[in-house]
């Protein structure tokens, strides 16, 4: 089946992109320093996935790294929504129409929809409380939809596992359902260092690290479906 090929394909690049892009942005702030017009968006050595020195936001949305992170955001937007709607068209040619396709496809796109209108205000300053409020809602329903999109895609594979038998390897779709449940798990306990002031460090180190977590998935997602002939 040619479009299982076309999502091994597509799902390999959704965790590259994002991923060499928020690294090359932090590298570039943090080692050269002569790139940054404005010596206050300078950040000194950090490696924020185990200290939290920085956030992604604060090492991308300032030039010239929001030249790397913002295309880079929008081709991830792009590749996700041709990754959900592959598959659906994989679910419905080996399975037919499922209960959770349309929840699968509402959260899968409208998390990559997320991504796009967050790249787009990041880095344009307003100081208005309620814009600032927006930004980090824009974030958390992005970060939301994707963990339950992916959820539901595991699920959904699970239910009809024994008609993928010949399409994937089920240990990789173990692994990502012990990741998800991971992602879901920190993502709950979560909520009451998020919500509550200070804990700044650790709010960033959790950023760096669950947004890893989340483009893993796409890893599995490449290691789990056999190549087509």
């Amino acid at each position: 089946m040619d479009t299982i090929n076309k999502v091994k394909s597509i799902s390999i690049w959704i965790f590259i992109v994002p991923f060499f892009a928020i690294n090359t942005c932090l590298i570039l702030i943090t080692s050269f320093h002569d790139l940054f017009p404005n010596k206050e968006h300078i950040i000194h050595f950090t490696i924020p996935y185990i200290d939290g020195g920085a956030s992604i936001s604060r090492t991308a949305r300032v030039f010239p790294t929001y030249l790397i992170f913002k295309p880079a955001m929008f081709l991830t937007a792009y590749l996700l929504i041709r990754y959900w709607l592959y598959i659906k068209k994989i679910i419905l040619n080996i399975h037919g129409e499922h209960k959770n396709l349309r929840k699968i496809l509402i959260f899968g796109i409208g998390s990559a929809i997320c991504l796009v209108i967050h790249s787009i205000f990041l880095g344009i300053k307003f100081d208005y409380d309620l814009y600032k409020l927006f930004r980090r809602v824009i974030m958390l329903v992005f970060i939301i939809f994707e963990v339950v999109a992916q959820a539901y895609l595991v699920v959904t594979l699970y239910s009809i596992k024994n008609k993928l038998l010949s399409f994937i390897n089920l240990k990789f779709l173990k692994l990502k359902a012990i990741l998800v449940s991971i992602l879901v798990f920190v993502m709950i306990v979560s909520i009451p260092i998020v919500s509550m002031p200070g804990n700044k460090h650790i709010k960033h180190a959790l950023e760096w690290d669950f947004f890893l977590g989340v483009i893993l998935f796409y890893v599995l997602t490449f290691f789990m479906w056999k190549k087509q002939s």
